[in-house]
């Protein structure tokens, strides 16, 4: 019994007394009425809000319930799911090793040594990343400023680094060919280049051209150009000459989907049908050190 009913019942038991009683006060009975009749109304408040507190308990434990039974089946599905997408998020990481960080080798020890030699025979036009596999051209002594026509020095590089991709050593790889600019606007070729983005492919271009001219197929080639944006060091009023670069990676071949069928039983690339070779002019020199 709590305390609202027990003072009830207190209440009750004196009026019953005073009634008994006989002579009794009117006002002292009035009082003890009234005090009965509000006990009375608020135990009433009160069991009402208690079958409300345990109807609300109920649906709570209800919910609750529902609540652990989805928790479990997402949690089923969750495990069901993980060697999926550990597969896609492993593809993805491989993918952005591959192309992102463009990390080509390790090449085989005999194209190391042909492109490191012909690094050291044009040393102010080439460099060359053993690790990355990678060759970089310097643009300012492979173009003209603004320009995408090649100068004779770099056309006579690019030919031997033709024969090297020629050769049985690295004939597996695919050449991947990457034009970069600083940030100073073109001015002089805006006609052919309306923004470093354009000058870093069609130099790109032009360097991929040369490449075909002396041999190396067409379809062992991809082409970008990252315009001002991957700059290797911060640019000047007048750009940065290290960020006017080429750059020529050597990497394993990637074969689509849609090309599994047209390989041959040993997994090779079928050679591409031969294309005209583009004539190639060497531009003139010019050390105007504007675009």
């Amino acid at each position: 019994m709590n305390a609202l009913e027990a003072s009830f019942r207190t209440t009750l038991i004196g009026l019953v007394a005073l009634a008994s009683v006989g002579c009794v006060p009117q006002e002292k009975y009035n009082d003890l009425d009234l005090a009965y009749r509000s006990q009375q109304q608020q135990l009433l408040r009160t069991q009402g809000d208690l079958e409300t507190t345990r109807a609300n308990e109920s649906r709570l434990r209800s919910q609750l319930a529902q609540a652990a039974g989805d928790l479990s089946s997402l949690e089923a599905l969750r495990k069901g799911q993980n060697v999926d997408v550990d597969k896609l998020l492993g593809d993805y990481e491989a993918l952005l090793k591959k192309v992102g960080n463009m990390n080509g080798g390790p090449l085989p020890a005999e194209v190391n040594a042909a492109l490191a030699a012909l690094a050291a025979q044009y040393p102010d036009v080439l460099q060359f990343d053993e690790k990355r596999g990678m060759i970089r051209f310097a643009a300012d002594f492979t173009f003209d400023p603004g320009s995408v026509g090649l100068k004779a020095s770099a056309l006579s590089a690019l030919a031997q680094l033709a024969t090297i991709l020629n050769s049985d050593a690295a004939n597996p790889f695919e050449v991947v060919v990457v034009g970069h600019t600083d940030n100073v606007p073109i001015k002089k070729s805006a006609a052919q280049n309306p923004t470093n983005m354009h000058l870093s492919a069609h130099r790109a271009i032009a360097v991929r051209d040369a490449l075909n001219h002396d041999g190396v197929q067409a379809a062992r080639f991809l082409i970008a150009g990252y315009g001002e944006f991957r700059p290797m060091v911060a640019n000047g009023p007048n750009g940065a000459a290290q960020n006017r670069r080429v750059d020529v990676y050597l990497m394993p071949y990637f074969v689509p989907t849609t090309m599994a069928s047209g390989m041959s039983d040993s997994g090779a690339i079928p050679a591409p049908a031969p294309t005209p070779a583009p004539a190639l002019k060497a531009a003139p020199g010019n050390d105007e050190p504007t675009k």
